[in-house]
């Protein structure tokens, strides 16, 4: 093994060396490497935006979540739908700068730093859609609500006089991984409405959230390869739901209504082994 003292790496000093006294400066290799430099830095300060706005994206998105689970505890629902929605419209402004940033740009670059807010995103709106109308939003409703009205000042919520259209596309992957990530929400919707007297969500969400197994079932191995690993926590949540739907029906009159949420809690869902296998 080669000694490095402070003099580093010999041979690339001597290149270091052999540029600097070899290369002219405004030869056309320099100048091609200083594009390539500015470049680079371009891409890298995109990239390192996009990861800010998606983080924001997805804090404000847990948020919107954090407040559509108090539904089950207040007497008008709406109200907090209500709300909910101005913070959807916040969370959009946030995707309509993610768009701005990637007007021009190849999406697929980039998608690894936005990725995760979007997922959050699509959460966040199935759950206050699925609240709403008891039904899943789909791709094309999630996609008609991010198109952007942009005036001389950016964001515009009023038509401008010289209006301009700003897309962003949310990818099939997201939508799915978002879907995917619902089903726990739904779960906690479940507990938490038993908990306060509510027994019929329980039947209604087992109704749906196998339906959404059964899509997934279909998809296989043929989709991102993120949803078989989320697959295994999906049948979780569809056993905890569904445990709780046996319970109501064969032991309903035996426990209080204050109890069951905390009987539902504790009990561990037991499943095959062979469903455990993604």
């Amino acid at each position: 093994m080669n000694k490095r003292g402070a003099e580093g790496n010999p041979q690339k000093n001597d290149v270091a060396q052999y540029c600097e006294t070899s290369v002219h400066p405004s030869s056309p290799i320099i100048e091609a490497f200083r594009v390539f430099q500015i470049e680079l830095d371009t891409k890298h300060d995109k990239y390192e935006r996009l990861v800010k706005l998606s983080r924001d994206v997805t804090i404000e998105s847990k948020r919107t979540i954090f407040l559509l689970h108090r539904v089950t505890s207040v007497p008008d629902a709406e109200a907090i739908l209500n709300e909910a929605d101005g913070k959807l419209n916040g969370v959009r402004q946030k995707i309509c700068q993610i768009a701005e940033e990637l007007k021009g740009e190849d999406m697929y670059q980039f998608h690894r730093a936005f990725t995760a807010g979007i997922q959050e995103y699509v959460e966040a709106a199935s759950f206050q859609h699925y609240i709403r109308h008891r039904t899943l939003i789909s791709l094309e409703e999630i996609n008609s609500k991010l198109l952007f009205m942009m005036g001389a000042k950016g964001f515009a919520d009023t038509p401008s006089s010289d209006p301009q259209i700003l897309t962003f596309q949310v990818m099939p992957a997201d939508y799915l991984l978002g879907v995917a990530d619902l089903t726990g929400e739904l779960m906690r919707l479940c507990i938490s409405s038993v908990g306060n007297g509510d027994i019929d969500t329980p039947f209604q969400l087992s109704q749906f959230l196998r339906q959404i197994h059964d899509g997934f079932s279909y998809i296989g191995n043929t989709g991102p390869y993120e949803v078989s690993k989320k697959l295994h926590t999906l049948r979780q949540s569809l056993g905890k739901v569904e445990d709780a739907c046996y319970t109501l029906r064969v032991r309903g009159s035996e426990i209080p209504k204050h109890m069951l949420a905390d009987v539902f809690s504790s009990r561990n869902t037991h499943m095959d082994p062979e469903e455990a296998v993604v």
